[in-house]
């Protein structure tokens, strides 16, 4: 009997008032109140993880990938090498004697790596991090009980990091299933299983810490953090809820020592399915492709475009030929919602986009010059990156002059051969250049340098620094705090907002 149930069994009579007895159980009955609070009916943790672990940890095995590498030269021996009958027993006395006369630098080896993943379906499909099987030539994937089989790789996504393996052998084979991971919370529990330094299977333990973490490891960052003690090996590895129900994969760690602190990162399940089963259907990701560059609404931005709070995803440029396009989606709209789905952050649109079936059509709202508008738009299927790269557009040259633009700090000039070659500017380059900027000025505060092309100024098209003089100066005389720019940096484009300086 536990010292709290035998005080509390002797009964009133010997737990006086004033009493030491009397003293002990209210102070034992306070601070087993703290430790173990019930707020709310909350369920105190759990006693033991081994029921749940005993079930799930079959279904999660090693990855093991070789590659061949040459550290040195591709040196050639000095006499061709003989090339006797296949077979033959002189093939590999020629083989070792020209071998052994090479430098180790020339001869080529084997090198191996270590991951993590599990099976989610029993005929023998492994996931795992794209980056654990990356220019492997080799997969195996080796059970708990040692049991080792050779995979194939089905296809991969180099975008959120996944790969689907399929087993070469016959099943079944132990599987878990995925939970949703919309309704995981911040201080639920987490276990992970995975192959920690190539030591084998491990289990770990702890809290989902933080939800929506971008750790800007590609585009569609939507990390659940966690500190269930995961390092290198775990990558690929499954992170479950007490349920056995797998709701991320673990894929990086934030870790300036190089060892574990506490901070690991999984992909949300519902992040990872879509991609498994295109991956499991075709081979590759199908996405769904608005054709737009956005970038974050700032704060100085928001006051320019007349928008109360930082919301929504600001278009830099429409990709010609694309969707966006095509429903006259332009430069300088705030996209709001997409889909009937609110877009909070900018980053949240191309997670929203790329999830939306090819094909289908969507309305969108954008915030244009003061006011929301409503257009209908066909997604189309993301381009691959050779083919986005293609879509360009022509541009022409205006009239050589300049500005200087004391307001903003820069002086302005028209796109001339000469300043096109100077500043390497491409050959659609449309706009004023910007020659030179004052230091200290609006313009060198937002880190703008000679050589960026102004495209817009308060979202209208200028094509001579007369324009841009003119529309700055307009700014000014209606009282605007700042003005907004459409700068293009090496093709890069992105809106800044200019501060004026106090008059």
């Amino acid at each position: 009997m536990s010292l709290v149930a035998t005080l509390a069994a002797r009964g009133p009579a010997r737990s006086r008032r004033g009493s030491p007895t009397g003293c002990i159980v209210s102070l034992l009955v306070v601070l087993i109140g703290v430790a173990v609070p019930r707020v709310g009916g909350a369920v105190p943790p759990p006693q033991t993880f081994a029921d749940v672990v005993e079930k799930i940890t079959p279904a999660v095995v090693n990855i093991s990938t070789t590659k061949s590498m040459r550290s040195g030269s591709e040196a050639v021996p000095e006499f061709p090498f003989p090339q006797p009958p296949p077979g033959s027993p002189f093939e590999d006395f020629f083989r070792e004697f020209f071998d052994r006369d090479r430098s180790p630098e020339e001869m080529p080896r084997r090198t191996a790596s270590l991951g993590s993943g599990f099976v989610v379906d029993p005929a023998g499909f492994v996931v795992t991090n794209n980056h654990v099987i990356a220019e492997a030539e080799e997969i195996s994937v080796v059970f708990g009980d040692d049991t080792t089989y050779e995979a194939e790789l089905i296809g991969r996504d180099s975008k959120t990091d996944l790969a689907l393996l399929k087993i070469k052998g016959d099943g079944p084979f132990p599987a878990v299933t995925f939970a949703d991971s919309d309704t995981v919370r911040v201080g639920d529990w987490v276990i992970a299983i995975g192959n920690p330094f190539g030591l084998g299977s491990t289990v770990t333990a702890g809290i989902v810490s933080a939800r929506s973490r971008d750790i800007r490891a590609g585009p569609y960052d939507d990390f659940l953090q966690v500190d269930a003690p995961i390092n290198r090996g775990n990558s690929g590895g499954p992170s479950f809820n007490l349920n056995g129900e797998v709701i991320g994969i673990n894929t990086a760690i934030f870790s300036p020592s190089g060892g574990n602190v506490g901070i690991g990162f999984a992909i949300p399940s519902n992040l990872a399915v879509p991609v498994i089963e295109s991956l499991k259907t075709d081979g590759r990701v199908k996405r769904g492709w608005l054709g737009v560059r956005i970038q974050t609404v700032t704060e100085e931005i928001a006051e320019s475009l007349g928008l109360d709070d930082t919301v929504g995803a600001l278009v830099a440029s429409v990709t010609p030929e694309g969707p966006a396009e095509a429903a006259q989606i332009q430069p300088g709209d705030v996209i709001l919602e997409f889909d009937h789905k609110p877009i909070d952050r900018m980053r949240g649109l191309p997670r929203i986009v790329a999830e939306t079936p090819i094909g289908k059509e969507v309305e969108v709202v954008v915030w244009r010059k003061g006011e929301r508008a409503t257009f209908g738009v066909t997604l189309g299927e993301l381009p691959e990156e050779e083919e986005l790269a293609a879509l360009t557009e022509e541009g022409a040259d205006v009239p050589p002059t300049s500005a200087e633009i004391d307001s903003l700090g820069v002086t302005v000039a028209t796109i001339t051969e000469e300043l096109r070659t100077r500043f390497e500017l491409p050959e659609g380059a449309q706009g004023v250049v910007i020659v030179d900027v004052t230091e200290g000025s609006a313009a060198a505060k937002e880190s703008l340098r000679p050589g960026d092309v102004i495209v817009e100024v308060g979202q209208e098209e200028v094509s001579s620094p007369p324009e841009v003089a003119a529309k700055v100066g307009q700014a000014q005389q209606d009282a605007k705090k700042s003005v907004l720019l459409l700068i293009d940096r090496s093709g890069d484009l992105r809106f800044v907002a200019l501060r004026f300086a106090p008059a």
